[in-house]
């Protein structure tokens, strides 16, 4: 009778906890919502307000009143060539970024599997160490790694005097490299622990089916690692189209005439340097919304990692 009842008894507490009468599941995420609506939702709010508005200085001080413009920013906005040619720059390099950081990212998590344990552990400090740097000190550093005249790097090369910033496709090398070596880190950590988690039977047969170290590689271990790679991606260029901090600081506001400007930066001057907060509202609009899409697919990556996982 007990045996009877317990299986009954337990799908009684099913039904309660998880049935049309108990609780949903949503409802555990009201304590998460009730601080991130009021902490992200207000200033979308007021970003999406402020962009439908002809909100300059002026209005900031009370000497005019504000004008409703409704789609009127937009229309200035995608109407500007400059802006194109910015959000061409940004996507652009945003792309090279992702590239190399999963270049570097990948092969150092390739290299951390055939060190030995010290160099290994040396290998995570350093690693930990450029990832755990602000972004504002990491900047800073570079620059004076690569100053004309005082820069470390031209004294080893014995090129005093060049201005590596003058360029723009070699300032964008070097604020590029700046940004991978912020963002490899992740990169690395997550692939080692996705390597080290393939089972050893697998890499066993396929060397007893004669495959080599790179034929695994490619045919066994990066076909395993196909979720994680989407989340490394995808999150990567959550990051570097919106990157700000590393251009603004080490070109100097966007390189001469505007050369390395992206959208960040963009967005920046238009709102501040013009005081022309309405538009840059819009600019703000718009890079929110490239990257709510960009956003979805992360998060269905990672529902399709849970699943597979």
């Amino acid at each position: 009778m007990t045996a009877a009842a317990t299986p009954v008894a337990a799908r009684r507490r099913a039904r309660t906890t998880r049935g049309p009468g108990g609780p949903r599941p949503w409802l555990y995420l009201l304590p998460a919502l009730a601080v991130l609506v009021p902490l992200f939702g207000y200033p979308i709010y007021m970003l999406g307000l402020l962009s439908v508005f002809d909100y300059r200085q002026a209005q900031v001080s009370g000497g005019q009143p504000t004008t409703f413009v409704g789609i009127g920013n937009y229309a200035t906005l995608f109407g500007d060539a400059r802006f194109w040619s910015v959000l061409l720059q940004t996507v652009g390099f945003a792309a090279a970024l992702v590239v190399a950081t999963l270049a570097v990212g990948a092969a150092l998590a390739v290299l951390m599997t055939r060190v030995g344990t010290v160099p290994r552990a040396a290998l995570s400090l350093a690693a930990l160490g450029a990832w755990a740097a602000p972004a504002m000190t990491g900047s800073t550093v570079w620059m004076f790694l690569f100053d004309a005249d005082l820069g470390l790097v031209n004294q080893v090369l014995g090129m005093e005097g060049f201005n590596w910033f003058f360029d723009r496709w070699v300032a964008f090398g070097v604020v590029g490299a700046t940004v991978v070596w912020h963002s490899f880190p992740f990169v690395m950590v997550t692939l080692y622990a996705g390597i080290q988690a393939v089972p050893g039977s697998v890499l066993e047969a396929a060397a007893l089916d004669g495959a080599s170290a790179w034929q695994s590689f490619r045919r066994v271990i990066v076909p395993m690692l196909r979720p994680l790679i989407t989340i490394v991606v995808i999150q990567s260029v959550i990051w570097d189209f919106k990157i700000f901090t590393q251009i603004y600081v080490m070109t100097n506001g966007g390189g001469i005439a505007g050369q390395n400007t992206v959208l960040n930066v963009y967005a920046y001057q238009t709102a501040f340097g013009s005081s022309e907060y309405g538009l840059g509202s819009a600019i703000g609009v718009v890079m929110t919304s490239i990257l709510l899409v960009v956003t979805m697919f992360y998060i269905r990556a990672l529902h399709r990692t849970g699943e597979r996982l």
